[in-house]
């Protein structure tokens, strides 16, 4: 199992409240395509709309997830103790127990992207190789920073060994250029909102029917079955 991270993002004024609802828009580009994914943040969820027909709901305290499959009006929950056993289970048989996360270097080199100057800082394993633009005077960064930090679960430290996540960055990264192999995705931050926004869209809506997994044993806890006997 591979996790792929999309860095997202975004100096807290006074009159901005430490739980603020935001709402950051990013342009993702890749292989030849492009798309949009919308972040929103309230509290301690996220709710993450990659495609029209899907949308993810992640509790940053339980680290439950749903899974929104819009046109089937279908949904699945994974629990927050489920993900993590199987983020343990991939990080075990994919060597995610060795990896180490690289050290965020500062390049010096600078760049304007949509108005505000940027800085690069790259980061760099056997695996993959990062550019983070980072825009300090980006408004409300800091706040919105917090608010990212705040909803990561507690299985992406399995999950994600070796890979960077908003709690390593010095700042708001405006654009994350990130290259695998011979794969390269760039992500800019396009839009950021700052206006309220409703429980239910953190919730799953009435009318979609629950989609029940298998009750796989992941933990391993469980003993192997006793070989037969030699005839």
């Amino acid at each position: 199992m591979k996790a792929t991270v999309l860095s997202l993002a975004l100096t807290v004024c006074l009159w901005i409240p430490a739980r603020a609802d935001f709402t950051i828009v990013q342009k993702v580009e890749g292989k030849g395509s492009a798309h949009e994914i919308t972040m929103k943040i309230r509290g301690d969820k996220v709710r993450m709309e990659a495609t029209p027909q899907m949308t993810m709901i992640v509790d940053g305290k339980t680290g439950d997830t749903i899974t929104l499959m819009n046109a089937q009006k279908k949904f699945v929950r994974i629990s927050g103790d489920k993900a993590k056993a199987i983020a343990e289970l991939a990080s075990k048989y994919g060597g995610g127990d060795t990896a180490e996360k690289p050290k965020l270097t500062a390049t010096g080199r600078k760049a304007t992207i949509n108005g505000y100057e940027a800085e690069e800082y790259i980061g760099e394993t056997k695996l993959f190789k990062a550019s983070y633009w980072i825009a300090p005077s980006f408004p409300d960064s800091a706040a919105i920073m917090k608010e990212l930090q705040a909803v990561i679960p507690a299985a992406w430290n399995d999950l994600a060994k070796g890979m960077m996540d908003y709690r390593d960055l010095p700042g708001f990264p405006l654009r994350t250029q990130v290259k695998t192999g011979e794969s390269e995705i760039t992500s800019t931050v396009t839009a950021v909102k700052r206006d309220p926004l409703s429980d239910a869209e953190f919730l799953v809506p009435k009318d979609f029917q629950e989609m029940k997994i298998p009750n796989l044993q992941i933990s391993g806890d469980n003993p192997e079955p006793a070989a037969s006997p030699k005839p």
